[in-house]
């Protein structure tokens, strides 16, 4: 090979290509940053967007929910649980939505059919939210119904399914008792197999509820 051909050959060899200039960390955490900022601003304008259609929803269901275990009453009035009593009127500044509420159901004749109260405690798997209708004059539930649960599809979230045990609540006379197999008194509770701790806090809930509302209930019925 002479060396014009060699000359050539050297010629077309390309050139290695300028190494890639390096990303400095701090603008890597700023672009991440700025990043994080504009979707945490997205999801706040997203949640801001969606709020007011979840609390109508809330709002409708809790509204069936009372008319449910008051037995499809011709009104009720929301009562508020301040200074260990109940009130139509929340204090003045104060945010109705942040108050304990209970609700008090009336026939077509004006007179009371009893009170509706919401309560949670910790199930199996998390919280378990109810509610309940009482009666403090004859001192008996009218019915429970679950609002919120996340226990064991096919097992504990027969709480909510199984007729059964639902239709247990109507009539019964608190405190209740959970008992395994038929209920032989008023105060029994046939708990579902295989979901005992799951019908433990459904009964739990309830008696500890009335224990602590209880007497507000019967002292508010008796002065109104």
């Amino acid at each position: 090979m002479t060396d014009g051909a060699a000359t050539g050959v050297a010629a077309q060899t390309p050139e290695p290509l300028p190494e890639p200039a390096a990303v400095r960390p701090s603008s890597l955490l700023v672009t991440l940053g700025a990043g994080g900022a504009v979707a945490g601003v997205l999801l706040v304008i997203a949640f801001g967007l969606t709020l007011p259609r979840i609390e109508a929803n809330r709002a409708h269901a809790l509204h069936l929910a009372v008319n449910e275990v008051l037995k499809a009453p011709a009104r009720y009035d929301t009562l508020y649980v301040v200074g260990g009593a109940l009130t139509k009127t929340p204090p003045p500044g104060v945010d109705p939505k942040k108050l304990e509420q209970v609700y008090l159901g009336f026939g077509p004749d004006g007179r009371a059919v009893g009170f509706a109260v919401g309560a949670a405690e910790p199930g199996f798997q998390d919280t378990i939210r109810l509610i309940f209708g009482y009666d403090p004059r004859n001192r008996k539930l009218l019915g429970m119904k679950v609002l919120e649960s996340k226990e064991t599809p096919g097992l504990g979230d027969k709480i909510e399914k199984d007729r059964a045990f639902v239709s247990q609540f109507d009539g019964a006379q608190p405190p209740l008792a959970g008992v395994k197999g038929k209920r032989a008194k008023p105060t029994d509770v046939a708990m579902i197999t295989g979901a005992t701790i799951s019908s433990r806090t459904v009964i739990r809930t309830i008696n500890n509820a009335l224990g602590r509302l209880g007497p507000l209930l019967e002292a508010y019925r008796t002065e109104n």
